[in-house]
């Protein structure tokens, strides 16, 4: 007498459908890359935030093209913002010179602190001009220094945490209903213990 055979339920009729699990490794995958991308064009940007290879000193007038999107800023060399330093700035419209925040723009050999970030209401030529009390060197960069890199930093190893994330909680979801569903399947079509029909006396 051969043994019985346990009933089979085809994998391809069991809910929801294994697609899911594709998904799960699609969302993952592009989560993670989009993480690495993101990581990297930061660090691309931030080893070239600030133009030092065009520094200006104290009294030098500096002609910038610039627009409302522009979001560049005015950098300090070796010191740190004080009431002693000024800058002002000159072109169409009205721009404004507004506080930076802090941040931080390190070389080999130099620190570089945020001074003033430039605000213009349209796209034209504009003059920056600078002074202080004391010799100081100026050089005009991006918005966003180390802080803020750290900070894209965090975002960038987070996609990939929340990507792994999502494919475990949706592969366990789907392989869980998965799993119930063929057990309602088991038992609609063979009984409650999962016997064939034929078998019950």
């Amino acid at each position: 007498m051969q043994p019985f055979a346990p009933p089979r339920i085809p994998a391809n009729e069991l809910r929801p459908g294994r697609h899911w699990y594709a998904t799960a490794a699609v969302i993952a995958v592009v989560l993670t890359v989009l993480g690495v991308a993101v990581g990297v064009y930061r660090i691309d940007k931030v080893t070239d935030a600030v133009d030092t290879g065009h520094q200006f000193a104290d009294g030098d007038t500096v002609t910038l093209r610039l627009s409302p999107e522009s979001e560049r800023t005015i950098w300090i060399k070796d010191r740190g913002p004080s009431a002693a330093q000024r800058c002002g700035i000159t072109g169409p419209g009205d721009p404004r010179l507004t506080d930076p925040g802090v941040d931080v723009f390190l070389t080999r050999d130099e620190t570089w602190n945020p001074l003033y970030a430039i605000d213009v209401p349209r796209a034209g030529d504009y003059e920056v001009t600078c002074s202080s009390q004391g010799p100081s060197r100026y050089a005009i960069g991006d918005s966003g220094g180390l802080v803020a890199f750290v900070g894209v930093l965090v975002l960038a190893g987070a996609l990939p945490v929340l990507g792994i994330g999502v494919c475990a909680v949706i592969v366990l979801i789907t392989a869980l209903r998965r799993r119930g569903h063929r057990k309602r399947l088991l038992a609609e079509r063979h009984g409650p213990r999962g016997e064939h029909p034929a078998a019950v006396r």
